[in-house]
């Protein structure tokens, strides 16, 4: 199995390729690829299977922005190797062109954007695909260019110093070389030093019917913002209940930048000792499993998530069955929170300081972690025609006839106390052939789910209107009974919640220090110390589902 990139193609939202980069071997052009491509039904899988093409091909795909980044090879290769090429390729074009990546911007820096693919990539073996090594070998054109070309100053264009100028006298390292460190700039300068640790985390929860938890799984990102001068050495410590041993069953599956030093994290998990590159990048990754490790059933029947938001179903409700309630309990409580810090964005002390408490979000207002952006999806059969009535307790609720859903909104201000929230709807199935047969000639109220007899058809046509029969309650009762069968396929099966919390962490870690190693750390300047801040976010995108 090879490790090579072949080609890389680039097309835009109208599906025109706009870039074409052939690295090695003759792999099909951009515009003979893209039918393959197209022919495959959405959502297409990022590795594909071409055998029609001359050469068999695998073709590898990513989708970004409208844009749509692919790779061709023709002999088996590493999956990961080249999607993670992809998504690096994305990562540098924005940082070089900005974000967000559209086709225009790719367009009118076209020299820009090739000789970055070009450096991150060399005859199909991947070079180098550090933003900041990147910035030592790629010319960005433009107004500063140019000025800083015309004086000579690292980073200037070589066509326009090409005998070195103030570069010479200066003794700055050639650029050939590389700086020392390859994912950081050499001589970097800040006139303000800054970190910052932001912990986003990425919460699915799966409910039974009964509210027991099927599955509960964190997906967290930690980013790291440096601004600061010089070569600076830093540790990250994180904690978790338990200690060392909660640490180690908290994170699973960590993933790192090339700059956390291994052999630290596994003598004492927790701690990230690092050089961190100009700028912001992402430190690392990680999963939590929120469900108990143990096979015990009375453990997993036992297990209390303490959710911030959880959902409830009823269905088949009133005399008909048509009629479903949705019950929304939202806690203020959050497990692991502490108490308020007065400061958004709180300054993080040495080891023994109060680098603990939770951070909080907005203007300063002192708050704790805000629940926002409550959203609650309810997906409906496809026989459903209409939602004739909804009624919400809080928020706002519509149904789309189109995608078959119900979306409901519960503002900021409600979510933030404790307590529960309702939203009772009643549908409307389709007819079945007895009840157009039976009423036909009737006109249908929407309202009362009725038909009343339209008397005048049967005057205008000379016919006379059959005559009413009493309706029993026997019949009555049959009639409800059969309408209950009728509209019991049509309830919702499953619902979901949409949130997010900031200033808590579903997983329970939290940032116990940042601390820079004066030792370790060269050019920092005396007396430096650098601003330190951290901020939680938990994010759940129909996360909350519950069956029903």
């Amino acid at each position: 199995m090879s490790a090579s990139i072949e080609a890389l193609y680039i097309y835009d939202q109208y599906n025109e390729p706009i870039f074409e980069h052939v690295y090695r071997s003759r792999p099909p052009t951009a515009r003979a690829i893209l039918p393959h491509y197209l022919a495959h039904a959405s959502p297409r899988p990022s590795l594909m299977y071409l055998p029609n093409v001359n050469p068999t091909t695998f073709l590898f795909s990513v989708a970004h922005n409208n844009l749509l980044f692919l790779s061709p090879a023709s002999a088996e290769t590493e999956p990961l190797f080249v999607l993670e090429f992809l998504h690096r390729v994305v990562d540098v074009l924005e940082e070089f062109l900005g974000g967000p990546l559209l086709a225009s911007k790719i367009q009118g820096a076209y020299d820009v954007a090739a000789q970055l693919i070009g450096e991150m990539c060399d005859a199909g073996a991947v070079c180098n695909t550090e933003p900041n090594a990147l910035r030592d070998d790629v010319d960005v054109s433009g107004f500063l260019g140019k000025l800083l070309g015309g004086v000579g100053l690292p980073g200037s264009s070589p066509a326009l110093n090409p005998s070195g100028g103030l570069r010479q006298q200066l003794g700055v390292n050639p650029t050939n070389n590389g700086p020392a460190i390859p994912w950081r700039r050499a001589n970097v300068r800040h006139t303000s030093n800054e970190l910052y640790v932001d912990i986003v985390e990425s919460l699915q929860v799966t409910l039974a019917p009964s509210g027991r938890p099927l599955a509960a799984l964190v997906n967290g990102s930690i980013a790291f913002t440096s601004k600061i001068s010089g070569v600076p050495d830093l540790l990250l410590t994180l904690s978790a209940s338990g200690g060392k041993l909660g640490m180690e069953k908290a994170i699973e599956l960590p993933v790192f930048h090339p700059c956390v030093r291994l052999s630290r994290w596994k003598e004492r998990p927790g701690e990230f000792s690092f050089v961190p590159p100009d700028g912001k990048f992402m430190l690392a990754g990680y999963e939590v499993n929120l469900m108990p490790s143990s096979l015990d059933l009375k453990s997993w029947s036992n297990l209390d998530l303490r959710l911030p938001v959880s959902i409830e179903v009823s269905k088949s409700l009133g005399a008909t069955g048509a009629d479903f309630e949705v019950r929304l309990l939202l806690s203020s409580a959050y497990p692991g929170a502490s108490a308020p810090a007065p400061a958004s964005r709180p300054a993080l002390g040495s080891r023994g300081g109060s680098g603990r408490s939770t951070p909080i979000f907005g203007g300063g207002s002192g708050a704790g972690p805000t629940l926002q952006d409550v959203v609650v999806t309810v997906p409906l059969p496809t026989d459903v025609r209409n939602i004739i009535e909804i009624r919400a307790s809080r928020g706002e609720a519509y149904f789309s006839p189109i995608e078959h859903v119900i979306e409901w909104r519960v503002p900021t201000k409600d979510a933030a106390s404790s307590g529960s929230v309702t939203l009772r709807c009643t549908i409307v199935g389709p007819l079945s052939n007895y009840e157009v047969e039976e009423l036909n000639g009737s006109v249908y109220d929407a309202v009362n789910d009725e038909y009343d007899e339209n008397e005048s058809a049967y005057q205008s046509s000379g016919l006379h209107p059959p005559p009413k029969s009493t309706t029993t309650k026997d019949h009555k009762e049959k009639h409800d009974q059969r309408k209950v069968q009728q509209n019991a396929p049509l309830m919702p099966s499953s619902a979901s919640v949409s949130f997010s919390v900031k200033g808590w962490l579903a997983s329970g870690i939290k940032v116990d220090s940042l601390v820079i190693d004066t030792r370790k750390s060269r050019g920092l300047g005396e007396g430096v110390k650098p601003y330190k801040g951290v901020k939680y976010l938990t994010v759940s995108r129909k996360g909350i589902e519950t069956r029903c």
